[in-house]
């Protein structure tokens, strides 16, 4: 994380997503499990989480709940690898095809669900999760990240969005108010840039897919819609073209330069901030220990991303990561049980206390809300609807080939208008639907 590090983070800087349906694929695997029946009430589950930039914190939360376990179950033993984030895809995908090795029990990107649902290496655990006391309480988009098809695959672990992060110093100094409006957020980050030519208004990114969908979101334009038991891309739609419009506005020497911001993706973004060059930026509730680590301390505030309406809060992209049980197991029982004491209530808050990560659960999220204050807007933005990416198999295919900073750069650089580039990247999310199934 710090994409909380990756994850949220994934969020934030290497998934990222947009709740956009529950339809998944019309090729995803039956439910049933490799396993041959096998569920073995005792032996080791092996488990793999993802390791964070700090991971001591993570642990320590992990081996209390791994303690408990096994004193609760005898004659069962927990074995806990921690796998880097940026090379989880080949490691994860190795495992499906080889259940020797492959471990009972995986963290994954909520992005990730319907590729490795399609894939055949996750588990239905949809009776599981429903018959679970605590799961009532999941958040719905949160929930929506683990589900395919209307089939659940999972367990959220933990929840990232971005909000807006402002200079009160400079706000301050030139009598600004706070943005209430994306109009006025605009007119706003132009006007400070107008005044102190040093710095950036508003820091946008090219490359910063999760920052730039919330401006096509709140003018009511969607990554994708539901199809035939697939997606059909709707980049192109005059609603998302408006918000393209929007974001695409801010890139020129009175804002953000389009030279220097648009190959700047999300971490980018908040390291401009957090390092005095940028006057507001649009980050996560895991980029808050980086900025409080930089030179703005004491010297900022958050508010949740203004709509296009005064009062209404941009719709946020849901980043994060959840917790599976992979379809090879010989131990479904027991993984399954494990799988809700890492995403329990109890887990989620212990979380948030180590390492800031926010919970699934809206009741556990009200509480560390009250507190730790940061957090207010992040809930706040959550609370007003939050977004997801097509929970389909191609998404991730459309995100490694960099299909909609593509479409922002051709806009930002003058190469094609928002029509033509939007027409563009259409086409080609299309063509990854269609390859998806």
């Amino acid at each position: 994380m710090k994409l909380a590090h990756l994850s949220a983070r994934m969020a934030a800087p290497i998934a990222a997503l947009v709740v956009a349906g529950l339809t998944a694929t019309a090729c995803a695997p039956e439910s049933s499990d490799n396993s041959g029946g096998k569920d073995e009430k005792s032996g080791t589950l092996r488990v793999w989480l993802f390791q964070e930039v700090t991971n001591a914190p993570k642990e320590k939360v992990v081996d209390d709940v791994v303690t408990a376990f096994e004193k609760a179950h005898k004659g069962t033993k927990v074995d806990v690898q921690y796998i880097p984030v940026e090379t989880r895809a080949e490691k994860i995908k190795a495992a499906f095809n080889d259940p020797e090795s492959a471990p009972d029990l995986i963290e994954y990107g909520n992005t990730d669900t319907a590729g490795y649902v399609k894939d055949g290496g996750l588990a239905d655990v949809s009776e599981e999760f429903t018959d679970w006391s605590e799961s009532k309480d999941t958040d719905p988009t949160a929930k929506q990240s683990v589900t395919v098809d209307g089939k659940i695959y999972g367990a959220p672990y933990f929840v990232g969005v971005r909000a807006l992060y402002y200079r009160t110093d400079i706000f301050d100094d030139l009598g600004l108010d706070v943005p209430k409006t994306q109009e006025e957020l605009i007119s706003t980050a132009k006007e400070i840039r107008q005044a102190k030519p040093d710095l950036y208004g508003l820091a946008v990114g090219g490359a910063y897919t999760y920052g730039a969908m919330p401006f096509i979101w709140s003018n009511g334009g969607e990554i994708a819609e539901g199809k035939g038991g697939s997606y059909a891309s709707t980049i192109d739609s005059a609603a998302a073209q408006k918000g393209i419009k929007a974001y695409t506005s801010l890139f020129g020497d009175d804002n953000c330069p389009a030279a220097k911001c648009a190959g700047m993706g999300g971490n980018d973004t908040v390291t401009a901030f957090a390092s005095g060059k940028a006057a507001m930026a649009i980050g996560g509730d895991f980029s808050h220990a980086a900025i409080e680590a930089g030179k703005v301390k004491g010297k900022y505030k958050v508010v949740p991303l203004p709509g296009v309406k005064s009062g209404e809060i941009a719709p946020a992209f849901a980043g994060g990561n959840n917790l599976g049980v992979l379809r090879s197991t010989t131990h479904r029982t027991l993984a399954v049980d494990l799988m809700e004491q890492l995403a329990s209530k109890k887990t989620q808050g212990a979380l948030f206390d180590a390492m800031g990560f926010l919970p699934t659960f809206t009741d556990v999220r009200q509480d560390v809300a009250k507190r730790e204050p940061f957090v207010e807007p992040f809930v706040k933005t959550l609370g007003a609807g939050a977004k997801f990416v097509p929970a389909s198999p191609a998404w991730s295919q459309i995100d490694a080939s960099l299909v909609l900073p593509t479409m922002f750069q051709e806009v930002v650089s003058g190469r094609k208008d928002v029509e033509a580039a939007s027409k563009d990247a259409a086409k080609k999310m299309n063509d990854a639907f269609s390859s998806a199934g």
